[in-house]
């Protein structure tokens, strides 16, 4: 017989892992959580040590490594769509960014219908809750949440303070904060790493408070099948437990927190979603939802990458000889280049002024690498990434199979939109004008990509084609909202049917301007206390800038 709990959460990721914790406070209230990977061992360097990012991200042991259909404005490339696989999902392996997105994102949330308090002053009470920052709280971050968040320290690597102030030299501001009263400008960036040393994951800040508690069961190696449903009611899930068929009841609701990527494809295997889609696969249709896998969306970003003409790069720190003694002091006292995902500057900047907010996003890196590790640069170098943050351009996820192994067909359908491309070619010029000013003058040597050559619009064009890759940052595939191609109202609750919310990134009306760990926390939060009955936290009076028509850049 299958098991029975009040509630069934499918995934132990951002979202899944905050609802675990906050509604098993409840003591007569049972959980079941439901993860597709295995555990986060606290011994695995590779998701634990902050600099180790990247390795979390090779092979199949903690990532998913979806591929994209072949994405035809750029180049007819299948490109990455790395997610997370194990207890802490996807932030299990992201590159540890604390950034929440910028303030008019949720006020715009907040003006379609039904989604009236989505506005920023609405979140962040949540983002706060969330949230202990190692140098204490304020208006805008909490003293006391499950999530530890560090801000950089002033004897970080001197070219983080040099491309902050060259970003000043040519004419954007300066912020201290990127999450606190103005995300506009350049200044230090956060991470959700602890003052150990250590990853912040959901698993060590959420799961870590709750998984002693008898009336929360965590299964992991759990692949879900499809959602089980009564009539036009969700009633419960089959899954896989290590390839045997298994079953759960739930008396109350079904929770699915399976991300962007994962939850549209759930979906539909269990009939819900486009009805011709799901006929082609001779899946009995429960309901008639278009939206389900519609308007998915991404940040793409390009790696602008120089040389370094004095010797303080993190280069060295790349070679096999030096990584042993790293990892030891990162193991025994928590400190060193191993404690540090060494994104520790970056900045939010409008390219021209009919943006309201910003439209890119930088993060700077003291060493010329690729995301994941690969096609590192040998000599001292230092990188920018750069990308647009709410390009117009939409995909869709289309299951392939009800074979929940299978991967589905992912297509963001990247720089389809004219927008995109004029954003992407500001980008570039701008990070060469913020790279020839006198700050980074002692620095800056020779370009290695894009070439210097390069500078036309179609020679610009060609390179984004060939080289811009995804940000990981999918999202908005099962958008909230109450228009015809919404699949949840404003408190994740699936249209047309009872039973059934969807709690993670995918429910995202539009992609945040920054990256997705800290919105995804926030969402869960807040409809955590709309499940449990609880009176919304009072919202915040706290003030924030907005440019209203000031220009993007200061001249002179």
């Amino acid at each position: 017989m299958a098991q029975e709990f009040d509630y069934i959460i499918i995934g132990a990721g951002s979202a899944g892992n905050v609802l675990a914790a906050r509604l098993t406070e409840d003591a007569d209230v049972t959980v079941l959580l439901l993860e597709a990977g295995g555990p986060d061992y606290r011994l695995d360097f590779r998701t634990q040590m902050p600099a180790a990012l990247a390795y979390p991200l090779q092979g199949t042991r903690y990532n998913w490594a979806y591929k994209t259909d072949p994405e035809p404005y750029m180049n007819h490339r299948c490109m990455d769509c790395g997610r997370g696989k194990g207890l802490g999902g996807s932030s299990l392996i992201n590159g540890m960014c604390y950034i929440r997105g910028n303030a008019m994102d949720y006020d715009h949330w907040a003006k379609r219908p039904g989604l009236e308090n989505w506005s920023y002053l609405d979140c962040l009470p949540y983002f706060r809750k969330a949230e202990t920052r190692d140098i204490g709280p304020n208006d805008y971050h909490g003293g006391d949440g499950p999530v530890w968040v560090t801000t950089p320290k002033s004897g970080n690597n001197v070219l983080f303070h040099a491309m902050v102030e060259a970003s000043v030299q040519a004419g954007y501001p300066r912020t201290e904060d990127l999450n606190g009263y103005r995300q506009e400008g350049f200044g230090p960036m956060d991470r959700t790493v602890t003052p150990q040393g250590r990853r912040s994951s959901t698993a060590r800040g959420y799961l870590d408070q709750a998984r002693q508690r008898s009336n929360l069961t965590i299964v992991t190696h759990a692949l879900t099948d499809r959602i089980l449903f009564s009539g036009k009611r969700a009633v419960g899930v089959a899954y896989l437990h290590e390839d045997e068929p298994k079953q759960a009841h739930a008396r109350h609701e079904v929770l699915l927190c399976s991300g962007a990527i994962a939850s549209p494809q759930i979906l539909q295997r269990s009939g819900v979603g486009p009805a011709d889609l799901l006929r082609s696969l001779d899946i009995a249709l429960v309901h008639h939802l278009p939206g389900v896998g519609a308007n998915l969306q991404d940040h793409l970003e390009m790696y602008i990458q120089y040389e370094c003409k004095q010797p303080v790069s993190l280069s060295p720190a790349l070679k096999l000889h030096n990584q042993p003694k790293i990892g030891l002091e990162w193991l025994i006292f928590g400190t060193g280049l191993g404690a540090s995902n060494h994104f520790e500057a970056g900045g939010f900047i409008r390219s021209e002024d009919e943006f309201e907010w910003p439209n890119l996003q930088y993060h700077f890196l003291p060493v010329a690498v690729n995301y994941n590790g690969s096609n590192p640069i040998k000599t001292h170098s230092f990188q920018a990434h750069v990308g647009s943050m709410r390009s117009p351009s939409r995909g869709r996820i289309h299951l392939r199979s009800k074979d929940p192994r299978q991967h589905p067909s992912i297509l963001f359908n990247y720089m389809s939109q004219e927008q995109d491309w004029r954003e992407f070619r500001s980008a570039i010029r701008i990070t060469r004008d913020i790279f020839r000013q006198k700050a980074l003058a002692p620095y800056v040597g020779r370009a290695i990509s894009p070439d210097a050559d390069l500078t036309t619009d179609t020679e610009l064009d060609a390179f984004v084609r060939a080289h811009a890759e995804t940000a990981y940052h999918p999202s908005c595939s099962n958008q909230m909202g109450n228009h015809e191609m919404c699949v949840v109202d404003g408190q994740g609750r699936v249209h047309g049917l009872d039973g059934l919310r969807v709690i993670d990134a995918s429910i995202m009306p539009q992609v945040v301007t920054g990256n997705l760990n800290a919105p995804t926390i926030m969402i869960a939060e807040k409809l955590a206390d709309v499940i449990r009955n609880r009176s919304p936290l009072q919202r915040s009076i706290a003030t924030y800038y907005q440019a209203n028509g000031a220009p993007a850049r200061r001249i002179g």
